[in-house]
């Protein structure tokens, strides 16, 4: 499995609707769903059975969930370690917990990634400055697995 095979195969779920929990190609996919979809088709079935969420997620907890299950089962980059097919862990508030995620298509001066945005279903979107400021942690798939 390569970094280009990730971004493939995470471009082949662009125009996936938005579904809050669902994670099935063409039909429907959340955040977590691309990812989990991804995983599906590149490294093999899921690695845990993911509970019901909310919208808001951890938020009244507080409880870095998302991150906690990120450090789990993908490997841990330094944030300034940029490369296609990495998993970025967006926080979208400051005060708030991390809940977004979306895999790097593109680094450089056309940064990009590939995520499903609730309004937008599965889409490709600039890594602009703002959505930088947002990135929490990176990640990449287990590329041995």
């Amino acid at each position: 499995m390569t970094p280009a095979l990730i971004v493939s195969t995470a471009r082949t779920w662009i125009g996936t609707p938005y579904l809050h929990q669902a994670s099935v190609k063409a039909a429907g996919a959340d955040c977590l769903g691309l990812i989990r979809g991804v995983w599906r088709e590149v490294i093999c079935a899921e690695p845990e059975s993911i509970p019901a969420y909310s919208q808001d997620w951890s938020e009244p907890s507080g409880r870095e969930d998302l991150m906690a299950a990120a450090r789990r089962w993908l490997v841990q980059k330094d944030s300034s370690d940029e490369a296609p097919g990495d998993v970025l862990l967006f926080r979208m508030r400051s005060d708030a917990v991390a809940k977004h995620l979306g895999i790097t298509a593109h680094i450089g001066p056309t940064a990009s990634f590939i995520h499903a945005y609730t309004g937008h279903g599965v889409i490709e979107t600039a890594l602009s400055d703002p959505w930088r400021r947002k990135i929490a942690a990176r990640f990449e798939f287990p590329l041995g697995a």
